[in-house]
């Protein structure tokens, strides 16, 4: 591994373990040349399904977005970065599961709009506003409203 300081290609794995619920082997390294410590992440190179776009156009999946959503959504919100951690990695595993070689971006949007609903109402309603693109304030009433009559049904 190539040191990030120097760029030195001499570095040495002085502490192994597992992170992220053992999907991960975090290393921590020491660079020969510069003596300075850093500290990588392993983790297993997957099959992930192909995204198809909206316009038609396929792009490879990519689980930063997934998150950079949530972390938009969820912002100012009382909810705890390890909660969007497990969001990303449930519908990353679910996709894996699924076998499929290509997804509508709808299919993910929807995960994350489930997962939403269930963690925080508040950023649910965000999430859904740019992702179904509400024009103007009736459509986030409706919204809000269908999620009111789900809340008095699931009880």
């Amino acid at each position: 591994m190539r040191c990030p300081f120097c760029h030195a290609d001499d570095t040495k794995v002085i502490d192994s373990r597992l992170a992220q619920e053992g999907t991960q082997v975090r290393r921590r390294r020491h660079c020969q040349v510069c003596n300075e410590r850093f500290t990588t992440y392993e983790v297993a190179e997957l099959s992930l399904p192909r995204i198809i776009k909206r316009d038609g156009n396929r792009e490879r999946f990519d689980s930063d977005k997934i998150r950079r959503g949530l972390i938009k959504a969820l912002e100012k919100r009382p909810v705890e970065s390890e909660a969007i951690e497990q969001i990303v990695q449930d519908i990353t595993r679910r996709l894996m599961s699924e076998g499929q070689r290509e997804v509508p971006a709808s299919v993910i949007g929807e995960m994350v709009m489930d997962a939403l609903r269930q963690l925080d109402q508040v950023a649910y309603v965000r999430f859904a506003s740019v992702y179904r693109q509400f024009q103007d304030v009736n459509a986030f009433r409706e919204e809000i409203e269908r999620l009111l009559n789900n809340n008095r049904s699931g009880q």
